[in-house]
């Protein structure tokens, strides 16, 4: 039996000054997430450390991987920053109280019927002829679509996982039986 075990971090807090700006990067306190998350993680084997492009995610890989100088690195762009929305004829699947918000997403953000999402899961959600665990900084919703796809609910579900910044979310495959959520925006470190 082999197993695949993801380590999914939400990015370190945000500099409030850049006022949610794409670029905008890490404040004191998100670097001192990230230094918690990694002394935490150092003991962790992983193979690789994948990261969102944009700069809050690279900074805290920046942070995280001095305490991991050993495992390879690099930004991902299935990992980047998405709100998965409905197509128009997926918006039945979705609470109505929730569609004026889903209208609202920026362009950039969108992922029309959780397309690249679902890719995400398909690429990194497979077993091999060995064991690995890979690490994933990324974003709240990319959370939120792992954690939904695990326990198998209904595509909206997504909306109300909230991850803390720099909390620890397991998700594991086995190469014989269902995929299993293993922890849930653990803390602890924090």
């Amino acid at each position: 039996m082999s197993r695949t075990q993801l380590y999914l971090v939400r990015h370190g807090e945000q500099d409030p000054a850049s006022d949610h700006a794409p670029d905008g990067g890490l404040s004191q306190l998100g670097r001192e997430q990230a230094d918690r998350l990694g002394r935490r993680l150092r003991t962790v084997p992983f193979s690789a450390i994948h990261h969102s492009p944009l700069a809050r995610a690279a900074q805290t890989a920046d942070v995280v991987a001095g305490h991991l100088p050993r495992v390879p690195r690099h930004d991902c762009d299935f990992v980047a920053d998405r709100t998965p929305v409905p197509s128009a004829g997926q918006r039945g699947r979705y609470p109505d109280r929730w569609l004026a918000w889903l209208d609202g997403v920026p362009d950039d953000e969108r992922d029309e019927d959780a397309v690249a999402l679902q890719a995400a899961v398909e690429h990194f959600g497979v077993t091999g002829d060995e064991d690995r665990q890979e690490l994933l900084i990324t974003h709240n919703f990319v959370i939120g679509w792992f954690v939904r796809h695990m326990l198998d609910a209904p595509v909206w579900r997504w909306i109300g996982l909230n991850q803390a910044n720099c909390a620890i979310t397991i998700v594991q495959w086995d190469s014989d039986r269902p995929p299993t959520l293993v922890s849930f925006n653990d803390t602890g470190h924090l």
